[in-house]
């Protein structure tokens, strides 16, 4: 039975998320309609990562199991206009063979989201449901130094959600820079995982320090309370993109030394 990986991107805005659930439209749900529709066989896909409602993804991987073998021109090309006949707001952009070892989540080793902000007076036209906007200017370069007190091996049980089903809040951060263009603000995180509301949770206390409420160390002092109640406020959903996924065997991969990665 031959395995395809299929990188797609979606607007996370008319989904209640990635994984299939009872209470609305999911990505997942979309993208195995679609292979239903196309084959006529009930799959179970598998994503690198789950993403929350109204999150957008550019980069998600996923794996599929077909019993065909299928061109991967061709099953691109068929998949994406099943989803444009059933009206879903994703795409698949890549598809490859590979080994049946291969697994979108388990083989992953980093993962990569970014999260923008738009910082102006005017309220959002295009960009609405597409970036958190914040009326109020922000201090990027102090955000970006209260985001490096948080980059390395913690516990970070401050920025994760209640509802979080990992064994362990202790996670490695690879990056968290701070950059920005004009009125845009790109807060860009690498991770072999994140915990659930993760980056939501890191952007919305990244605002206080861009607005002058908490310091650098302010924010230091909130990662190691180790307490969700001093996590700054959660930013909302449209803001983070899920970017890419890196594996061992693509081109581009650097992998981190051992005692780098999480457990």
């Amino acid at each position: 039975m031959p395995r395809y990986r299929m990188t797609v991107e979606y607007d996370g805005i008319p989904y209640v998320g990635w994984q299939r659930q009872d209470n609305g439209p999911s990505v997942q749900g979309a993208i195995e309609k679609a292979i239903l529709s196309l084959t006529s066989e009930t799959v179970s896909i598998r994503g690198a990562g789950r993403t929350d409602s109204g999150v957008h993804a550019m980069g998600q991987v996923m794996h599929a199991d077909l019993s065909k073998e299928w061109s991967t021109f061709k099953l691109q090309n068929a998949l994406n206009a099943h989803l444009k006949l059933g009206g879903e707001r994703v795409s698949v952009f890549d598809v490859q063979e590979v080994d049946a070892r291969f697994d979108a989540r388990f083989s992953a080793l980093r993962r990569h989201y970014l999260y923008r902000i738009i910082s102006r007076r005017a309220p959002l036209a295009l960009e609405l449901g597409r970036a958190w906007w914040v009326a109020k200017h922000l201090d990027h370069e102090v955000m970006h130094a209260a985001a490096q007190t948080l980059v390395g091996k913690h516990d970070f049980t401050t920025f994760r959600s209640a509802h979080c089903q990992a064994n362990s809040p202790v996670r490695t951060l690879d990056r968290l820079d701070v950059t920005r263009s004009g009125d845009l603000i790109e807060i860009r995180a690498t991770a072999q995982s994140f915990l659930h509301n993760q980056i939501r949770s890191f952007a919305g206390t990244l605002k206080m320090a861009g607005e002058g409420k908490w310091t650098p160390d302010d924010v230091r002092a909130a990662l190691e309370a180790r307490d969700r109640k001093a996590c700054g406020p959660v930013a909302p959903p449209e803001g983070l993109y899920f970017m890419q996924v890196d594996y061992p065997d693509d081109p581009d991969f650097c992998p981190v030394s051992l005692d780098e990665a999480d457990e």
